[in-house]
Order: structure tokens, then sequence, then C-alpha cells
């Protein structure tokens, strides 16, 4: 495996709950992010889905600095990010950007579209020369699919879709390695989807970079993603490759997840099993003891509630050569497959060799032809009791 250009360990984010007007105390936190551990290996996207309010734009901020630990460590290159000094850190965020998720907000309405992505070229002005900055900002919007000309234009004069590009253009300007994109298409129609979709992945090949990308539709996860994560109240429950994680989930709560998205194969859908989970995600300034998923969990057992699981291929599967073996923090972890393959569906290939449908029904009613006798006449020449063939003007008469 590659080495990784960004590693995440143990990292939290609480925020405090205090009480009291002249003399403020804390009287409990917000457990925003308790404890995510991952890596990003240079050139690969990691997708990381989940429920809302499970932390995972925390997480983003984090990696951005947008927003300071509480602990843990982000190292990038094998340098802690979070104790550089300001001046360190500038100089390292150029090679951090970021793709916010709210098209219209994120871009400021009083600034034309130049100023938006050269805004960046100010910070760092080595990356381009004050008279060069123009010509960069044009080249940016040809890059992401937009008229060069409209760099005098304003974000109101733009759709979502050409908005989102203005930011991701943006986010090209310093010449990054790692993009944190979270939810760049929530806001956005299906069509308009994968278009930016299509050129977050072009742009990847084409500029070598690598991704974290948090969304919410777990076909779009997948179809950009090397490895996915799985986000639950402020923690990682699973982690592998894409066709470990939709093809061989293994952690309830995955597994639940899937079972949740729709399937266009009305066969597949009969097929299917359906998880509906009981209960609320509880509160992140009270989360429950031991596994955080127990409450909604139909597999917890008193181990569940006594023992925080680890995410650690399962004991079951550690000497097994499947897909099956990946991280999954679950006391009883096992794969499951939600949604059969498409293999194991009997569908019927029109373009195969062998009699159609209806050829095949009447068959299998009639029974096979009958096959001709030795004496048989071959086909194309008439028996001997055979009546002579009429004359094109019809039978003679004597």
């Amino acid at each position: 495996m590659a080495e990784a250009i960004l590693e995440v360990r143990d990292l939290h984010k609480h925020y405090p709950l205090t009480q009291g007007i002249l003399f403020r105390k804390q009287v409990g936190a917000v457990k925003a992010v308790d404890g995510v551990d991952f890596d990003l290996v240079a050139g690969e996207t990691l997708g990381i889905v989940g429920e809302s309010g499970c932390g995972k734009s925390t997480v983003a901020k984090m990696l951005v600095n947008l927003e300071k630990p509480t602990s843990g460590t982000i190292r990038y290159k094998g340098e802690d990010l979070t104790k550089l000094s300001p001046r360190a850190l500038k100089a390292v965020r150029r090679n951090i950007q970021m793709v916010f998720q709210d098209p219209y907000t994120s871009l400021n309405p009083r600034m034309t579209v130049g100023d938006i992505i050269g805004e960046p070229y100010e910070i760092h002005p080595e990356v381009a020369p004050k008279g060069d900055r123009r010509r960069k900002v044009q080249d940016l919007l040809d890059v992401v699919g937009l008229n060069p000309e409209y760099i005098n234009r304003y974000p109101h004069q733009f759709s979502g879709g050409q908005r989102q590009r203005i930011g991701i253009a943006r986010g090209l300007a310093l010449q990054p390695e790692v993009i944190v994109a979270d939810e760049p298409v929530s806001a956005l129609d299906v069509s308009v989807q994968a278009q930016v979709v299509n050129l977050l992945d072009r742009l990847q090949s084409e500029f070598s970079l690598s991704y974290v990308f948090i969304a919410h539709d777990l076909s779009i996860v997948r179809h950009i993603s090397d490895r996915v994560g799985v986000m639950y109240l402020g923690r990682i429950v699973e982690i592998g490759t894409d066709v470990q994680i939709y093809d061989h989930p293994t952690h309830p709560y995955t597994q639940a997840l899937l079972s949740a998205v729709p399937v266009p194969d009305p066969e597949a859908r009969a097929h299917r099993e359906r998880i509906i989970l009981t209960g609320d995600v509880p509160s992140p300034a009270n989360v429950p003891s031991g596994c955080r998923f127990r409450t909604r969990c139909w597999k917890a057992r008193e181990r569940c509630e006594l023992e925080v699981p680890l995410l650690a291929v399962p004991a079951v599967y550690r000497l097994a050569d499947t897909p099956a073996r990946h991280d999954s923090a679950c006391h009883f972890a096992e794969e499951k497959q939600v949604v059969p393959p498409e293999e194991s569906l009997a569908h019927p290939d029109p373009l195969a060799d062998g009699p159609a449908p209806v050829e095949a029904a009447r068959e299998a009613a009639e029974g096979p032809p009958e096959e001709p006798g030795p004496d048989a006449a071959p086909p194309d020449e008439p028996g001997p009791d055979a009546a002579p063939p009429e004359e094109p003007g019809g039978p003679k008469t004597l």
C-alpha cells in the first residue's frame, strides 16, 4: 500500500456546555467528534458517510484547521498540523484546500468571480505574480468548464452547479495536494450532481489530487471513492474499500444504511431485506456507554453496554481470505448481504444463445419436434405420392 499523505489519529472535538451567568461553569460537553482514526493515501479518494449530526463536517473543518481539535493528531506528510506555529501552518494550508457544501453562501456576493478565485493569490503571492493572476484565473475557469469571459460576473449571475464549479476553481488555485469536499453536491439537482462528480474525477487524474469526499448519497460515494468510512455519533464504525463496504458489510449500522438505499431493479428490490432501526439517534451530549449504536442495534448484548468495541478486523475473519476482512467496530460483526448481487438473480439475456422465451415455452408444452424417419423424403424434394405442382394458369381440364 502507498504511503499515507494524511494520518488522523484519535481525533476529538468537544464543545463545552456551560451554566450560569456571572460565574459560568462547564457542566458537560457535546462530543461532536469522539475518537476518529483514518489514513488518506496519495491519489486516492476516501468517502465518509453517515447520518446528519454524526460529525462528518466537523472532521472536515479540523482537517483544514477551521476548527481546533480538542485532542488528537492530524499529520500531513509526517508533520502534526495541531502543533504548528501560525507561520508554518500558513505554508501547509496551501496544500490542503476545501470545497464547501453550500455554493450559495460560500461565495461573497459582493466580489466578482475573478476576485473570488484570485483571492488565494493575495494570501500566497509566491504562487502567482500580480501581472499573471488574471490569466491564471481564466485558465482555472476553463479547467472547471466555465467560460473565461465570465471573470467579471458576480455569483448571483450563475446557477447552483456553476457556483460549485467556481468553488472548485478556488480550491485548485494554490495547486493543493489534498481537497476536502464537504457534501459538494448535496444542494444540486441530480443531473448537475453527475457533472460535478465527473469534474472532480477528471481533475483528480489531471492534477494528482487526493480527496476526502463527504456526502449523504451512498451511490455517489461509491462512484467516486476508493475507500469508504461509515460514521455514527462521532466515530467511524466501519472502513474499507468500496467493494468491502457495499457488498460485504459487517457492522449492523452499515447494513441498515444500505438497506435504506432505493434499488431500481424490481427483482432485487423484492429479495432485499429491509432493516428498520428503532429509536432515535442519541444526543452527542449524552452518548451511551460501551457501543454507542447499542440503543438501536438488534444484536445488542450485555457486553455492548460494558465494553467499547475497537475499530479492527473481526476475530472471525482475521485468518480468512474474504472481502469481509476489514475494520469494523462491533463485538458481533458478521457479514450480511442486504441486497443480493446481480449475478444471483435470474435475468434472461435476450442476446444469449438459445431459443427465445416464446419458442422455449412452446417447445416445453408440445415437446421436441419429431425426427424424420429413414424413408422420409428430403425436405426440398416431393415424395412419390405427391401431386404434381400446379402451373401458373391453374389446374388443366381435359
